[in-house]
């Protein structure tokens, strides 16, 4: 039996998820018909594909080397097929767009909202990631779109500013000045509870304190926007976070916060794409939607603070 884009397709999502169950439940398909696609790929390729562990599967070497080729392959169909559509004015077809977690919680619901309005015939995938992450997804083609802070020049990609946020430390309540903000050299002080060091806002304090000369105190790294706010809630350190990321967690209650100054550390919000393809239509009208509505949850945000 030769290979075909169904077999395809549901390799690139198991491979992707690290789990039959969740691709089948993705895919609205019985498990047992997902493994057995899959399973007839590997005999038509004679290749070993996916190796089971404790957690899921991976993909082997040959798999590896498989989804990256699935991936391009999906990605052309499925511009080709939005093409044919939108001669009908009618955005079709799936897009997948990466969120950071500073703006995922917030963002998501008016996200859907819109989109289910406005592209009612399209599907719409959204996933949580840092922006070092999203970008990688975005030059690897496993995402169309994505919103990433100060990205990193890539060839792979494409950047279009949307709004800037300026740094904030933030602590539990009366323990930062109400007024006049935070001097960055004071910041030596303060124990910090930051995300490893690839994700942006910890590059950009970090490259900050090695023109200031400050030493950065961290005292716990952690991958997670809500357990940072929580841990800084507990009294275990401060954050260097923007307001949407403050925010975004819904209540802030117990926490305050003091702009960092002397020098304003500022984080670029941008939209990003894939720089290998033409935006279908689809995209393009995702794209927007995701300027509008990050401008407006933003603006929101510092408005309330």
């Amino acid at each position: 039996m030769p290979m075909d884009l169904r077999q395809l397709e549901y390799f690139v999502r198991v491979a992707e998820l690290g789990s039959f169950t969740r691709a089948a439940q993705m895919l609205e398909v019985a498990q047992p018909a997902l493994s057995r696609q899959v399973r007839a790929l590997e005999l038509e390729l004679r290749e070993t594909l996916l190796t089971r562990t404790g957690r899921g599967v991976v993909p082997t070497d040959a798999g590896r080397r498989l989804l990256e080729h699935g991936h391009a392959i999906l990605r052309s169909v499925a511009q080709a097929r939005e093409d044919l559509h939108s001669q009908r004015g009618e955005p079709v077809g799936r897009v997948t767009v990466g969120l950071p977690p500073s703006l995922a919680r917030r963002l998501t619901p008016l996200l859907i909202e819109r989109f289910q309005q406005e592209m009612p015939k399209a599907r719409l995938e959204i996933v949580e990631a840092f922006s070092v992450t999203i970008a990688e997804w975005l030059g690897s083609g496993r995402m169309n779109l994505g919103l990433v802070y100060s990205p990193a020049s890539q060839p792979q990609i494409e950047v279009e500013p949307v709004l800037e946020e300026r740094l904030c430390l933030v602590g539990p309540t009366g323990s930062l000045p109400t007024r006049g903000g935070i001097a960055f050299c004071d910041l030596a002080r303060y124990p910090l509870v930051m995300p490893q060091r690839s994700q942006i806002f910890r590059k950009l304090m970090e490259a900050q304190a090695m023109l200031s000369q400050v030493k950065l105190n961290v005292v716990w790294e952690v991958s997670s926007v809500p357990v940072i706010l929580d841990l800084v809630r507990a009294g275990y350190g401060y954050a260097a976070l923007t307001d949407s990321a403050l925010h975004s967690q819904g209540s802030d209650s117990g926490l305050i916060e003091a702009t960092i100054h002397s020098p304003h550390i500022v984080s670029t919000l941008c939209v990003v794409q894939s720089a290998s393809k033409r935006a279908t239509p689809l995209e393009q009208r995702t794209m927007e939607l995701l300027r509008q509505l990050s401008r407006h949850v933003c603006a929101a945000e510092s408005a309330a603070a």
